[in-house]
């Protein structure tokens, strides 16, 4: 079978692989489509320290059952479109012991630390398929990064009095988006390029800052009274936006930080104790995010259309990587189709 494989920095080859084979307790899936994440782009440029050699990647998944093994449940059958969560966890570590799995201290994430679903056929343990009813295999793809985005809404703690700012508008801001608009909050969505800030419009934002352009700290003392948001989601991962986050958030207000910087970051601490701050991580997801994601499309049916940049197959795989490379903020989600 075919599998997408980054062999060294910039570099990814198609490779020949033996087709897996079930075990009793693994499922067995042919893989439809697979989203390139920011992860994967930091992989293929050498960046990620945290990725195994020569790996595998892939963790976005539209997938359809082909095989069973004996020990997996009825429930799960041959022929039922699915995505998967992506994520090991321990179960004996201060994480999973309070069931939170989503932070387990040793998880590895499919294509990242072990090898991935960028390939015809994976098999996986049984647990981690999620069937997703009637949604096309290229829009399954799409649930797992919009579930890190809801997953990050949910660790706000976001209602319908606050006022929630999403710093970056890639696919995990989109879900944080949707998800703060779902639970009735005013979305403020921020970020430097005005297509991306165009799809959110479209999704619902209330209003949307270009940071490139705008001065932001006025453009919210304007849409919030001059208190600034109360909820501030930081989705991109790079030092001015996690002070962006930490300056702008309203007095007692709530940080959320998804992004990973891969610089040091200096922060006015000051502000920590004068606003009274609650300052909280955000790591992957549960699988009450991934349930939340799947019921609002199959609710809403949101515009797929402008969800994806480009559909390529494995063999243009390495061209659209170093397309992305050469224009990041130019790309929303790329999808390999393996059909």
């Amino acid at each position: 079978m075919k599998a997408i494989q980054i062999t060294e920095p910039h570099v990814m080859k198609v490779v020949e692989m033996e087709t897996p084979q079930c075990r009793p307790d693994e499922v067995l899936l042919k893989i439809h489509y697979v989203g390139f994440c920011g992860s994967d782009l930091n992989t293929w440029r050498g960046l990620n320290l945290m990725a195994k050699p020569q790996v595998i990647p892939g963790h976005e998944i539209g997938a359809e059952i082909v095989g069973t093994g004996s020990e997996v449940p009825a429930t799960l059958r041959k022929g039922m479109i699915v995505t998967v969560n992506p994520y090991t966890n321990c179960g004996v570590c201060s994480a999973c012991r309070i069931r939170r799995y989503n932070a387990c201290e040793h998880n590895e994430t499919l294509g990242v630390q072990r090898d991935g679903a960028m390939r015809e056929y994976i098999a996986l343990p049984w647990q981690k398929i999620i069937p997703v009813g009637d949604i096309t295999p290229a829009h399954a793809a799409l649930i797992e990064p919009m579930s890190v985005g809801f997953h990050a809404v949910s660790r706000a703690q976001a209602v319908d009095t606050d006022v929630v700012m999403i710093i970056g508008c890639g696919m995990v801001g989109v879900g944080a988006v949707i998800r703060s608009l779902l639970r009735g909050s005013k979305v403020i969505a921020c970020d430097v390029d005005d297509d991306k800030l165009e799809i959110v419009k479209r999704l619902g934002a209330d209003f949307t800052i270009n940071s490139a352009k705008e001065n932001v700290h006025e453009r919210l003392m304007e849409l919030t009274d001059n208190m600034g948001p109360n909820i501030v989601i930081e989705a991109v991962g790079s030092p001015a936006t996690y002070q962006m986050a930490v300056n702008e958030v309203a007095f007692c207000g709530r940080v959320i930080c998804i992004g990973y910087s891969k610089q040091d970051v200096e922060f006015t601490t000051k502000y920590f104790v004068q606003k009274e701050l609650d300052i909280r991580g955000s790591r992957n997801a549960l699988p009450e995010d991934f349930d939340g994601v799947i019921r609002y499309l199959k609710k809403y049916n949101p515009p797929y259309e402008v969800l994806t940049s480009g559909i390529v197959k494995p063999e243009e795989a390495q061209e659209a990587m170093e397309k992305w490379d050469a224009q990041p903020a130019k790309v929303f989600r790329i999808l390999v189709n393996f059909e």
